[in-house]
C-alpha cells in the first residue's frame, strides 16, 4: 500500500549535524501529519517531532531550538534537520505517516519505515 524509504542516519561527532529524509511511495491518496520517532537500545520509541498537512510543527522537549522538521507535499516527503547533535540523540530513527490509500473510502492509517541508525559520538 504505502511504502517509507528514510535515509541521511550516521556517525557524527557531537555538536555536528545530520539530516534525514523520508520519502512516501505506493497507493497514496492522501497524506495527514508526518514525524519522526526514535528508540534507543532497552528504551521505548518516543516521539521526536511531527508536522501537520498546514506545516504545523511540533517537538520533544529534548530536541527543541536544535531540530526542525519540514515537509514537500508534492514529494510526499518529511524531513529532519538535526543540529547540535549530543550523545543522548544516538538511536534509531523512524518516519512515521498517517496516510490514506488508494481512495478516500479507506481509512486513514500509520505507517513506519524501516528505521536509520543515528550514532552521535566523539
Amino acid at each position: 500500500q504505502v511504502q517509507l524509504v528514510e535515509s541521511g542516519g550516521g556517525l557524527v561527532q557531537p555538536g555536528g549535524s545530520l539530516r534525514l529524509s523520508c520519502a512516501a511511495s505506493g497507493s497514496i491518496f492522501s497524506i495527514k501529519t508526518m514525524g519522526w520517532y526514535r528508540q534507543a537500545p532497552g528504551k521505548q520509541r518516543d516521539l521526536v517531532a511531527f508536522i501537520s498537512v498546514g506545516g504545523s510543527a511540533m517537538y520533544a522537549d529534548s530536541v527543541k531550538g536544535r531540530f526542525t522538521i519540514s515537509r514537500d507535499n508534492a514529494k510526499n516527503a518529511v524531513y529532519l534537520q538535526m543540529d547540535s547533535l549530543k550523545p543522548e540523540d544516538t538511536a534509531v530513527y523512524y518516519c512515521n505517516v498517517e496516510a490514506q490509500p488508494f481512495s478516500r473510502s479507506f481509512a486513514y492509517k500509520a505507517y513506519w519505515g524501516q528505521g536509520t541508525q543515528v550514532t552521535v559520538s566523539s
